[in-house]
């Protein structure tokens, strides 16, 4: 009786200090410090300090602000414009042709920023005027524009990554090589809709557009070469061993700053705004972080954790049922909370019911952060779809109603996702194997 009064009282707080516009982070605080005062005999005070410094000193946040950094650096520099004239020509001929720029832009740049909101900012303000010039129909253009927008969050260098291994102490390392399948998977997921589009629909067979002469396709390569380079740099030193995550972040601003210098496009002021974007951005997540850090300890003193997984643990749900029970609850979670929010407010509970399943916390982390996608695109706070409200000018419903088959994508790859666990862990083993 006493976990249902809890429960029920601590939820109750969050949906009241949310619902009054309070930061998600400062909300978790204040429902830890309910938790604490109202239901422990433990000092708030000195738990809070020890809670908070111990989880936000940790060596692994390190590389955060710095691939942060990074992403704001590129936003700022041509390497978008560079990546739609390098992507076009190899592309365009494509059935669906080039909606597929969508898709593999943003793949891309993904894999150079670690941001779901940079991702499709950048590539958005290049590909929704020439889509929109080429008379590409706008479901089409902003839905796939909305879902690929998401591949930020998967393909590493992932900033939710690093905050899912710093939250539950796994190798941020493994946790990148684990991702690199199953965002190409979803990427590919999402072509072969489009290319089904091109093929089957009458709208999709008028835009075929002209193959592109050798020369074209050329001159694609040498634009692609800089983003390329940037990515093997960054993402082959993770992978080979050479460089710590946080070291390939330094390399990767080293990178970003060279480029901006080649093309003149990083002037003072676009620097100084590329560091307070980084600024807080990076505070924002830290003040998650630092709340989450006081919720969990706080839980932990209430016994709460603990009940919850003997209560669900008598259930005896399979390792499967878990997880489908846990995708419906992040899909709902998803409808209110971002990413990186829904993973830093349920961990304290969630880690430890997984861990006893059994079931492999790398894997683990590829599934919420892919279910966690989802969250960008669903209403009513979906944050891709504000995103791209807001470089389209078109209401929020339409923006939704276009991302749906996106969505229905991403689920389907959560099935295969579980259905066949090596997609996410067949690349970290090999790794580990041959170190």
């Amino acid at each position: 009786m006493f976990e249902i009064v809890l429960t029920a009282v601590l939820i109750l707080s969050l949906l009241v200090f949310l619902g009054a516009g309070l930061w998600i982070g400062l909300s978790l605080l204040g429902v830890g410090l309910l938790a604490m005062a109202g239901f422990t005999t433990r000092p708030v005070g000195d738990a809070m300090a020890t809670a908070i410094w111990a989880h936000t000193s940790l060596w692994g946040l390190a590389s955060l602000p710095v691939f942060i950094w990074m992403g704001e650096i590129l936003y700022r520099t041509k390497l978008s414009a560079s990546l739609f004239n390098g992507l076009s020509p190899l592309m365009r001929r494509w059935p669906g042709g080039l909606l597929h720029v969508n898709i593999m832009g943003c793949a891309t740049f993904a894999a150079i920023s670690g941001s779901s909101a940079a991702t499709l900012a950048t590539i958005g303000k290049i590909t929704v005027p020439e889509l929109r010039r080429r008379k590409y129909p706008d479901n089409m253009a902003y839905g796939t524009l909305a879902g690929a927008g998401t591949l930020g969050l998967l393909i590493p260098p992932s900033i939710t990554m690093i905050v899912y291994g710093v939250t539950v102490q796994e190798s941020i390392g493994r946790l990148f090589i684990a991702g690199i399948l199953p965002g190409l998977m979803l990427a590919g997921l999402f072509i072969g809709y489009i290319m089904l589009w091109g093929m089957f629909s009458k709208e999709g067979r008028k835009h075929r557009e002209e193959a592109a002469t050798w020369s074209e396709k050329l001159r694609g390569l040498a634009e692609l070469t800089p983003v390329v380079g940037l990515i093997v740099a960054v993402i082959g030193s993770i992978y080979s061993g050479i460089a710590s995550p946080t070291e390939a972040a330094v390399l990767g601003v080293v990178g970003a700053l060279v480029l901006s210098a080649i093309q003149g496009s990083l002037d003072w002021e676009a620097f100084r705004e590329s560091l307070m974007g980084a600024t807080k951005t990076t505070s924002m997540i830290m003040l998650l972080l630092a709340g989450s850090a006081f919720l969990t300890l706080a839980m932990g003193f209430t016994g709460l954790p603990r009940a919850l997984a003997d209560w669900i643990g008598g259930m005896n749900l399979s390792p499967w049922m878990l997880i489908a029970a846990l995708t419906l609850f992040y899909i709902i979670l998803g409808m209110f909370l971002d990413g990186i929010s829904s993973i830093v407010l349920t961990m304290a509970v969630i880690a430890p019911l997984v861990r006893d399943a059994g079931i492999d916390m790398i894997w683990f982390g590829i599934f919420v952060v892919l279910v966690g996608e989802m969250a960008m695109i669903t209403p009513p706070v979906g944050f891709n779809l504000f995103l791209v409200q807001s470089m389209t000018g078109r209401d929020i419903g339409f923006i939704a109603r276009s991302a749906v088959p996106m969505f229905l994508l991403m689920v389907l790859g959560v099935v295969l996702l579980t259905a066949f666990p090596q997609i996410a862990l067949w690349l970290p083993e090999v790794m580990a194997n041959r170190n």
